[in-house]
Protein backbone atom coordinates (compact mmCIF):
# COMPACT_ATOMS: atom_id res chain seq x y z
CA UNK A 1 0.00 0.00 0.00
CA UNK A 2 1.41 3.46 -0.78
CA UNK A 3 2.41 5.96 1.57
CA UNK A 4 0.26 8.57 -0.47
CA UNK A 5 -3.24 8.55 -0.04
CA UNK A 6 -4.00 11.80 -2.22
CA UNK A 7 -2.16 13.75 -4.71
CA UNK A 8 -2.88 16.40 -6.73
CA UNK A 9 -0.87 17.03 -10.02
CA UNK A 10 -0.40 20.20 -12.16
CA UNK A 11 -4.19 21.42 -10.51
CA UNK A 12 -4.87 24.78 -12.53
CA UNK A 13 -8.15 26.12 -12.09
CA UNK A 14 -9.43 29.28 -14.38
CA UNK A 15 -12.71 31.35 -14.35
CA UNK A 16 -12.68 33.38 -17.69
CA UNK A 17 -9.34 34.71 -17.85
CA UNK A 18 -8.19 34.34 -13.98
CA UNK A 19 -6.46 31.67 -12.82
CA UNK A 20 -7.36 30.85 -8.89
CA UNK A 21 -5.28 27.77 -8.84
CA UNK A 22 -2.09 27.64 -10.79
CA UNK A 23 -0.06 24.23 -11.26
CA UNK A 24 -0.64 23.24 -7.43
CA UNK A 25 0.78 19.95 -6.81
CA UNK A 26 -0.19 18.15 -3.21
CA UNK A 27 1.20 14.88 -1.71
CA UNK A 28 -0.94 14.02 1.59
CA UNK A 29 0.07 10.74 3.27
CA UNK A 30 -1.69 8.04 4.97
CA UNK A 31 -1.96 8.43 8.64
CA UNK A 32 -1.25 12.36 8.92
CA UNK A 33 -3.11 15.54 9.16
CA UNK A 34 -2.19 17.78 6.54
CA UNK A 35 -3.49 21.76 6.54
CA UNK A 36 -3.82 24.38 3.51
CA UNK A 37 -3.07 27.55 5.24
CA UNK A 38 -2.60 31.17 3.23
CA UNK A 39 -4.01 34.79 3.02
CA UNK A 40 -7.62 35.87 1.54
CA UNK A 41 -7.81 34.96 -2.16
CA UNK A 42 -4.80 32.43 -1.76
CA UNK A 43 -6.85 29.50 -3.86
CA UNK A 44 -7.20 27.33 -0.96
CA UNK A 45 -10.57 26.93 -0.84
CA UNK A 46 -10.91 26.72 -4.82
CA UNK A 47 -8.05 23.38 -4.04
CA UNK A 48 -10.24 22.06 -1.75
CA UNK A 49 -13.12 22.29 -4.03
CA UNK A 50 -11.42 21.05 -6.71
CA UNK A 51 -10.30 18.04 -4.41
CA UNK A 52 -13.41 17.40 -3.35
CA UNK A 53 -15.07 17.30 -7.07
CA UNK A 54 -17.39 20.67 -6.14
CA UNK A 55 -15.40 22.17 -8.80
CA UNK A 56 -13.95 20.56 -12.13
CA UNK A 57 -10.51 21.71 -12.55
CA UNK A 58 -9.34 23.35 -16.15
CA UNK A 59 -5.81 20.79 -16.09
CA UNK A 60 -4.72 18.69 -13.88
CA UNK A 61 -5.06 15.31 -12.34
CA UNK A 62 -6.22 14.07 -9.11
CA UNK A 63 -5.30 10.61 -7.76
CA UNK A 64 -6.98 8.92 -4.56
CA UNK A 65 -5.53 5.84 -3.65
CA UNK A 66 -3.63 4.69 -7.10
CA UNK A 67 -7.04 5.97 -8.90
CA UNK A 68 -7.69 8.70 -10.89
CA UNK A 69 -10.65 10.38 -9.68
CA UNK A 70 -10.23 13.75 -11.68
CA UNK A 71 -13.40 12.79 -13.64
CA UNK A 72 -15.94 11.92 -10.97
CA UNK A 73 -18.13 13.41 -9.09
CA UNK A 74 -18.72 14.19 -5.37
CA UNK A 75 -21.21 11.95 -4.52
CA UNK A 76 -18.99 8.96 -6.38
CA UNK A 77 -15.73 10.44 -4.22
CA UNK A 78 -17.94 10.03 -1.07
CA UNK A 79 -18.73 6.61 -1.64
CA UNK A 80 -14.78 6.01 -2.07
CA UNK A 81 -14.24 6.94 1.63
CA UNK A 82 -13.32 10.73 1.06
CA UNK A 83 -15.82 12.68 3.47
CA UNK A 84 -15.79 16.28 3.45
CA UNK A 85 -17.40 18.93 6.30
CA UNK A 86 -18.53 22.42 5.76
CA UNK A 87 -17.37 25.72 6.82
CA UNK A 88 -20.97 26.08 8.13
CA UNK A 89 -22.34 23.28 10.28
CA UNK A 90 -23.88 20.79 8.13
CA UNK A 91 -26.39 18.81 10.53
CA UNK A 92 -30.36 18.61 10.65
CA UNK A 93 -31.51 21.73 13.35
CA UNK A 94 -34.67 19.76 14.36
CA UNK A 95 -33.34 16.50 14.87
CA UNK A 96 -31.65 15.35 17.86
CA UNK A 97 -28.18 14.61 18.31
CA UNK A 98 -28.59 10.85 17.97
CA UNK A 99 -30.79 11.14 15.18
CA UNK A 100 -28.52 13.07 13.31
CA UNK A 101 -25.59 10.20 13.57
CA UNK A 102 -28.33 7.89 13.08
CA UNK A 103 -28.95 9.27 9.91
CA UNK A 104 -25.35 9.15 8.47
CA UNK A 105 -24.87 5.34 9.90
CA UNK A 106 -28.16 4.77 7.97
CA UNK A 107 -26.17 5.72 4.76
CA UNK A 108 -23.48 3.91 5.43
CA UNK A 109 -25.23 0.91 5.50
CA UNK A 110 -27.21 1.89 2.28
CA UNK A 111 -30.27 1.78 4.54
CA UNK A 112 -31.07 5.64 4.28
CA UNK A 113 -34.89 5.26 2.93
CA UNK A 114 -36.07 2.42 4.72
CA UNK A 115 -37.71 3.40 7.42
CA UNK A 116 -39.35 0.58 8.38
CA UNK A 117 -37.03 -1.54 9.72
CA UNK A 118 -36.89 -4.24 12.34
CA UNK A 119 -36.32 -3.61 16.28
CA UNK A 120 -32.77 -5.43 15.88
CA UNK A 121 -31.23 -3.13 13.19
CA UNK A 122 -32.77 0.14 14.82
CA UNK A 123 -31.22 -1.08 18.44
CA UNK A 124 -27.61 -1.86 16.43
CA UNK A 125 -27.58 1.92 14.70
CA UNK A 126 -28.46 3.35 18.29
CA UNK A 127 -25.77 1.36 20.22
CA UNK A 128 -23.08 2.32 16.97
CA UNK A 129 -24.45 6.30 17.17
CA UNK A 130 -24.48 6.63 20.70
CA UNK A 131 -20.43 5.47 20.53
CA UNK A 132 -20.04 8.20 18.19
CA UNK A 133 -21.79 10.65 20.06
CA UNK A 134 -19.93 9.55 22.94
CA UNK A 135 -16.01 9.90 20.94
CA UNK A 136 -16.72 13.42 20.24
CA UNK A 137 -18.03 14.17 23.94
CA UNK A 138 -21.60 14.45 23.10
CA UNK A 139 -23.67 11.50 24.69
CA UNK A 140 -25.27 13.57 27.20
CA UNK A 141 -26.24 15.17 24.39
CA UNK A 142 -27.94 12.59 22.40
CA UNK A 143 -31.56 13.43 22.71
CA UNK A 144 -31.10 17.21 22.36
CA UNK A 145 -32.17 18.88 18.92
CA UNK A 146 -28.94 19.91 17.23
CA UNK A 147 -30.30 23.83 16.95
CA UNK A 148 -30.00 23.95 20.75
CA UNK A 149 -26.49 22.82 20.87
CA UNK A 150 -23.95 25.34 21.50
CA UNK A 151 -21.47 26.57 18.32
CA UNK A 152 -18.91 24.67 18.99
CA UNK A 153 -20.61 21.01 20.07
CA UNK A 154 -22.84 21.57 16.31
CA UNK A 155 -19.07 21.57 14.64
CA UNK A 156 -18.66 18.66 17.50
CA UNK A 157 -21.62 16.85 16.21
CA UNK A 158 -20.29 17.67 12.40
CA UNK A 159 -17.33 15.59 12.85
CA UNK A 160 -19.68 12.62 14.57
CA UNK A 161 -21.58 12.47 11.66
CA UNK A 162 -18.50 12.27 9.31
CA UNK A 163 -17.27 10.11 11.30
CA UNK A 164 -20.45 7.65 11.42
CA UNK A 165 -19.74 7.05 7.26
CA UNK A 166 -16.50 5.53 7.62
CA UNK A 167 -14.30 8.04 6.10
CA UNK A 168 -10.65 6.88 4.59
CA UNK A 169 -10.38 10.44 4.28
CA UNK A 170 -11.66 13.30 6.04
CA UNK A 171 -11.85 16.70 4.82
CA UNK A 172 -12.38 19.92 6.98
CA UNK A 173 -13.13 23.23 6.18
CA UNK A 174 -12.41 25.62 8.48
CA UNK A 175 -13.24 23.68 11.58
CA UNK A 176 -12.83 26.28 14.04
CA UNK A 177 -14.19 29.21 12.20
CA UNK A 178 -16.27 31.49 13.93
CA UNK A 179 -15.80 30.04 17.55
CA UNK A 180 -14.79 31.49 20.72
CA UNK A 181 -11.33 30.38 22.49
CA UNK A 182 -13.24 27.87 24.73
CA UNK A 183 -14.83 25.99 21.62
CA UNK A 184 -11.88 26.72 19.48
CA UNK A 185 -9.67 24.50 22.25
CA UNK A 186 -12.87 21.76 22.62
CA UNK A 187 -12.67 21.20 18.78
CA UNK A 188 -9.27 20.99 18.47
CA UNK A 189 -8.45 18.43 20.95
CA UNK A 190 -11.60 16.59 19.72
CA UNK A 191 -9.66 16.87 16.13
CA UNK A 192 -6.24 15.42 17.43
CA UNK A 193 -8.65 12.75 19.41
CA UNK A 194 -10.32 11.27 16.43
CA UNK A 195 -7.48 11.41 14.09
CA UNK A 196 -5.47 8.14 15.30
CA UNK A 197 -5.72 5.78 12.29
CA UNK A 198 -7.07 8.44 10.30
CA UNK A 199 -5.78 10.98 7.37
CA UNK A 200 -7.02 14.75 7.75
CA UNK A 201 -7.18 16.98 5.29
CA UNK A 202 -7.97 20.59 6.42
CA UNK A 203 -8.29 24.46 5.48
CA UNK A 204 -7.71 26.41 8.57
CA UNK A 205 -7.20 29.91 9.67
CA UNK A 206 -5.94 29.39 12.92
CA UNK A 207 -2.31 29.06 13.43
CA UNK A 208 -2.78 28.22 16.21
CA UNK A 209 -4.99 25.29 15.78
CA UNK A 210 -2.29 24.13 13.09
CA UNK A 211 0.70 24.49 15.03
CA UNK A 212 -0.83 22.14 17.15
CA UNK A 213 -2.61 19.31 14.42
CA UNK A 214 -0.86 19.69 11.60
CA UNK A 215 2.31 16.99 10.80
CA UNK A 216 2.29 18.80 6.93
CA UNK A 217 1.49 22.12 6.38
CA UNK A 218 1.02 23.66 2.67
CA UNK A 219 0.84 27.26 2.21
CA UNK A 220 -0.88 29.07 -0.69
CA UNK A 221 -0.44 32.34 -2.14
CA UNK A 222 -2.57 33.60 -5.23
CA UNK A 223 -2.87 30.14 -6.48
CA UNK A 224 0.55 28.59 -6.01
CA UNK A 225 2.41 26.40 -3.61
CA UNK A 226 4.71 28.93 -1.88
CA UNK A 227 6.21 26.72 1.33
CA UNK A 228 5.32 23.09 2.54
CA UNK A 229 6.48 21.53 5.53
CA UNK A 230 5.94 21.04 9.46
CA UNK A 231 5.14 24.30 11.03
CA UNK A 232 8.18 25.07 12.73
CA UNK A 233 9.58 25.34 9.16
CA UNK A 234 6.84 27.08 7.09
CA UNK A 235 6.25 29.96 9.88
CA UNK A 236 10.19 31.00 9.59
CA UNK A 237 10.05 31.01 6.10
CA UNK A 238 10.33 35.04 5.21
CA UNK A 239 7.90 34.83 2.05
CA UNK A 240 5.57 32.89 4.12
CA UNK A 241 5.70 35.38 7.06
CA UNK A 242 5.46 38.50 4.77
CA UNK A 243 2.40 36.77 2.25
CA UNK A 244 0.26 34.96 4.81
CA UNK A 245 1.06 37.60 8.14
CA UNK A 246 2.30 40.47 6.26
CA UNK A 247 5.78 40.61 7.70
CA UNK A 248 8.47 41.55 5.77
CA UNK A 249 11.98 39.73 5.32
CA UNK A 250 13.57 43.20 6.51
CA UNK A 251 10.93 43.57 9.61
CA UNK A 252 11.44 40.19 10.60
CA UNK A 253 15.34 40.37 11.23
CA UNK A 254 14.99 44.05 12.93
Amino acid sequence: MSDLILEARGLVKEFGGFAAVRGVDLSIRRGTIHALIGPNGAGKTTVFNLLTKFLAPTRGAIVFEGRDITSLKPADIANLGIVRSFQISAVFPHLTALENVRVALQRRLGISYQFWRSRHVLDVLHEGAMEKLASVGLADFADQPAVLLSYGRKRALEIATTLALDPTLMLLDEPTQGMGAEDVGRVTDLIKEVSAGRTILMVEHNLGVVSRLADTITVLNRGRILAEGPYETVSHDPQVMEAYMGISAEESDG
